[in-house]
């Protein structure tokens, strides 16, 4: 008795007839009938009734059926088991982030469990992090919202408020928000183009009728942190990312409410990739320990 014949029998069984299982085990049906009448011809018992239109279970076939469930049942509990507890000893995993701040957690609990792995980590706009999955040089990016699609999958990390900011002394120390009127009239320090930050507050400004525009356009985050720290004009950054700086004061915008969300991406067709998979089963995890109060909706 085979292996490849018990498989072809209970494919049989199971889809009822022996076109379908050829179809599901990828080979011919002249293929499958050979395997299934050996284990007969070699065993002595017949194990289906083949009548014309339809193929049927003979009582020794049954029997044989709940036996090779069980068998099949268990080899995938498996293949199962050894796949998730089979350790990641080393290796790279590449992220590319819009901002640290979103995978500090995470990364500290891979390191943990996955100390052989070496993480590299850097900065980039939506555009960046996108083509680094799809030319392969990055794993995993963090972005500022997208939806999930054909060719990414998706975890939403929440959402949070886009705010502007500017140097201490830049105003008087009673102002605590802004207007788009006002913005329009100062200089403004905004990142490169593809920066989603940027294109979600031009695209508010522009439906409220206010053109906001750059007078100094940085690359990166932090090189708009400096720029604005300097007295240079005014930035923008979202809460989660705005951070502690005893240089910069945060206002919040008076007429318009804009969110940004976060959501961390793989390329779909890689979630099978150990060390993606490994990394996406502790962000999910550790989404899942953020109390409810923590977690801010995103602004669809």
């Amino acid at each position: 008795m085979r292996y490849s014949q018990l498989k072809a029998f209970h494919h049989v069984a199971l889809l009822g007839g022996f076109s379908r299982a050829a179809e599901a085990l990828f080979l011919t049906q002249p293929a499958i009938s050979e395997q299934v009448r050996k284990l007969e011809q070699e065993h002595d018992v017949l194990l289906f009734f083949r009548e014309r239109k339809r193929t049927r279970l003979t009582e020794a076939g049954e029997l044989l059926f709940r036996l090779t469930k069980q068998f099949f049942e268990i080899e995938q509990q498996i293949s199962e088991y050894m796949s998730e507890t089979s350790a990641i000893t080393d290796g790279a995993l590449r992220i590319i982030a819009d901002s640290a701040h979103h995978v500090t957690d995470i990364l500290g609990k891979f390191q943990k469990r996955y100390p052989g792995v070496v993480v590299s980590l850097r900065s980039g706009n939506t555009e960046e992090i996108l083509e680094g999955l799809r030319s392969y040089s990055a794993e995993i990016g963090v972005v500022g919202g997208l939806s999930r699609g054909r060719e990414m999958e998706t975890l939403d990390l929440g959402s949070s408020e886009i705010v502007a900011f500017a140097a201490k002394g830049y105003f008087s120390a009673e102002k605590t928000s802004i207007s788009l009127a006002e913005l329009s009239n100062l200089p403004l320090i905004f990142r490169e183009v593809g920066s989603k930050t940027r294109q979600k507050l031009e695209d508010a400004a522009s439906a409220k009728g206010v053109p906001l525009l750059a007078t100094i356009v940085a690359e990166g985050r932090e090189a708009v942190r400096e720029v604005v720290a300097s007295g240079a004009g005014v930035g923008f950054v979202s809460l989660a990312e705005y951070g502690h700086d005893d240089r910069l004061i945060k206002l919040t915008l008076q007429d318009v409410s804009i969110h940004m969300s976060e959501t961390m991406v793989h390329l779909g067709q890689r979630r099978d990739v150990k060390v993606i998979r490994a990394f996406m089963d502790i962000a999910r995890a550790c989404q899942a320990e953020t109390p409810p109060e923590q977690k801010k909706p995103a602004n669809r």
